[in-house]
């Protein structure tokens, strides 16, 4: 079926409306007498996910054999029962009552077995995806509840985003369910590319592998893609294939979600909201204003309630620190044994700059004004400020003077002026100098 929704910039969907799209989008023949697994976001992404839950449960488990849930945690922390209930909205006695026959499992991105392996793309393929940036086979790998059930159901919002250029739709399969070399693959492939090149575009090498991954799961795929306006305002929700429903989220996403300032700044700074609770997620915050800080300016990460770096990959990147992409691309053998997405995440929070003779040259300063300690920042090669020196009076309001200050950073991408400057286009550079195989 096409997909089918509703949405534009100034729209609020409630309930009601929620409801009767739902109804809409999910046709009885769709889940009837169906096992049913809902994948979902994680509490780092901005959505009405208990109104979601409900509406999508209503609609499905009556009529489904079986509606069981699960969090798409790609590689965030690992969730308890309790914990996905309260980000469901799912009280104790809900959970007796019209919840009692589903289940809500993890998704154990740690253990190996957790996954079977779909297939392989080929080098060849990969080759043309990528324009010859990359010239290798990648193994599929998944997590092997996606095979137990007759429709998967991807239940998310959709927001500019640094790895694939827009988030949703089969991302979450792959990461939000996947696993292996594959994972760390499109992620290092991302990052190559750079993120200030991909994020906030439609159509990339990155969605392309995304896609191509997906359809190699045998499973039929069904996706309710959300278009979340600041105040987790619902102003679009699409129901279809997850290639369809996707692109027209991403469509609504870009009206949105992207602010064009005409200008750069020296100094930004960018409150990240509570639910970036590590630097491996409020990078966001680094990928969603960079392309408006100033040639050698300052962008500040203002998060004092945030201590670590990261629960997972936290020890590998003590080790690595973070860097522009040149330094590890003409280093690579020197990091081998690094999972390309820790690499990848690396760049991302680094940003662009070069690498020559030994001498890295990052184009901006990146700071933390965070409950990481100092002494951790500085050797980690990110700077520091001591997050109570700092007043936010003293940042809002200064847009003339070359100073920015925004609020809940993370989810809005800031661009001087749309299609100008240095996240113009993709870029395969890397490709032509030998030094910088991946």
């Amino acid at each position: 079926m096409s997909a089918i929704g509703r949405g534009a910039p100034d729209l609020s969907l409630g309930p009601g409306e929620t409801a009767g799209l739902m109804m809409q989008g999910i046709p009885e023949e769709l889940v009837s007498g169906k096992r049913v697994l809902v994948l979902t976001p994680d509490a780092t992404r901005s959505c009405p996910l208990p109104m979601m839950i409900r509406a999508l449960h209503a609609r499905v488990a009556g009529r489904a054999a079986a509606c069981d849930y699960m969090v798409a945690l790609g590689s965030h922390r690992i969730m308890t029962e309790a914990e996905i209930l309260e980000l469901y909205g799912i009280s104790a006695e809900q959970r007796k009552n019209e919840f009692a026959a589903s289940r809500f499992l993890n998704h154990r991105w740690d253990l190996p077995e957790s996954f079977t392996r779909l297939g392989r793309i080929s080098e060849e393929e990969i080759a043309e995806i990528t324009g010859g940036l990359f010239r290798e086979a990648v193994d599929v790998d998944i997590n092997r509840a996606a095979l137990d059930y007759d429709l998967i159901l991807i239940l998310g919002p959709v927001f500019p985003h640094e790895v694939v250029g827009f988030s949703g739709g089969n991302k979450y399969l792959f990461p939000g369910i996947s696993g292996g070399e594959f994972l760390h693959f499109f992620h290092w492939l991302g990052a190559v590319i750079t993120c200030i090149r991909t994020i906030g575009r439609k159509h990339t090498p990155v969605r392309r592998v995304v896609d191509r991954a997906a359809a190699m799961l045998p499973t039929p795929r069904h996706c309710i893609a959300m278009v979340v306006a600041p105040g987790n305002r619902l102003a679009g929700l699409y129901a279809g294939a997850p290639e369809e429903a996707w692109s027209r989220a991403a469509d609504l996403s870009a009206q949105i979600h992207v602010r064009y300032t005409g200008r750069r700044y020296h100094t930004v700074l960018g409150r990240a909201p509570e639910m970036y609770d590590e630097l491996w997620v409020a990078g966001k915050v680094m990928y969603k204003l960079e392309p408006v800080v100033a040639d050698g300016g300052k962008l500040i990460i203002y998060a004092p309630h945030m201590k670590e770096i990261s629960s997972t990959w936290g020890h590998y990147l003590e080790r690595v620190g973070y860097h522009v992409r040149d330094y590890f691309l003409k280093r690579m053998n020197e990091f081998a044994d690094i999972p390309r997405g820790v690499l990848a995440h690396s760049t991302h929070v680094r940003g662009l700059g070069s690498f020559e003779k030994g001498v890295e040259k990052p184009r901006i300063q990146v700071v933390l004004a965070t409950g990481i300690p100092e002494k951790l920042c500085r050797s980690i090669n990110l700077g520091y400020l001591d997050p109570k020196s700092i007043n936010l009076e003293d940042y809002r309001n200064r847009e003339q003077e070359g100073v920015l200050f925004v609020d809940h950073a993370g989810e809005t991408l800031y661009r001087e002026r749309p299609d100008t400057g240095p996240d113009k286009g993709p870029d395969t550079g890397a490709a032509k100098n030998k030094e910088n195989t991946p």
